[in-house]
């Protein structure tokens, strides 16, 4: 009897080793994944002509951020990067007069967001501070893919891009006239990221 739980105590043990281990090699891989777009290609299609709902389901366009780079984000509100909320507000409150920070929640990553729009938005609001842009949740992976991640993943679209978001809190970059800048994984910081434009 004392071996089968010695035994135990050391599978629990080398699970626990493995599971780190895969972890760290999966932030490891995740913090890699930066694409840019280095040939300055043009989309074909204006992202500033995507619908769009707001968190409130007011329907609208990016139109009013042409002018501006923008720091598009899957957002999730039960993630391991949700504290990334606070470094996008950071970002937003100190970077607005050349970025805007939005958020399109989503629940295709392991369900992590599984609230409806107030829910969201008042959980972004009362544990962040958050004040930048939040729209109503998108579908990324599972169909219908929302008009907004269509146009970012795929290069008949946006140009170059086929990169689709492989965890919450990826990012893309558009730059001031609303062409397709870069993607940049969960791992890589909004401040990180920032620093590179």
């Amino acid at each position: 009897m004392l071996l089968n739980y010695i035994q135990l105590f050391h599978l629990k043990l080398l699970i626990n080793m493995l599971k780190k281990i895969i972890y760290s090699i999966l932030k490891l891989v995740m913090k890699t994944t930066m694409l840019k777009n280095t040939e300055a290609v043009k989309p074909t299609q204006s992202i500033y002509d995507i619908q769009v709902k707001d968190i409130t389901g007011n329907t609208t366009t990016l139109e009013k951020f042409k002018g501006k780079k923008i720091l598009i984000v899957n957002v999730a509100s039960a993630c391991g990067y949700t504290p990334q909320y606070a470094e996008l507000q950071k970002v937003y409150e100190e970077h607005q007069d050349q970025w805007v920070v939005i958020g399109f929640p989503c629940n295709d990553y392991g369900a992590q967001e599984q609230g409806d729009e107030s829910t969201i938005q008042n959980f972004c609001s009362i544990n962040y501070g958050v004040t930048f842009p939040l729209y109503s949740k998108v579908n990324i992976k599972t169909s219908p893919v929302h008009p907004i991640y269509q146009w970012l993943t795929n290069a008949s679209l946006n140009g170059w891009n086929t990169q689709v978001p492989d965890w919450n809190f990826c990012k893309f970059v558009i730059d001031e006239e609303g062409r397709l800048e870069g993607f940049y994984s969960s791992a890589v910081a909004p401040s990180e990221l920032i620093k590179q434009y």
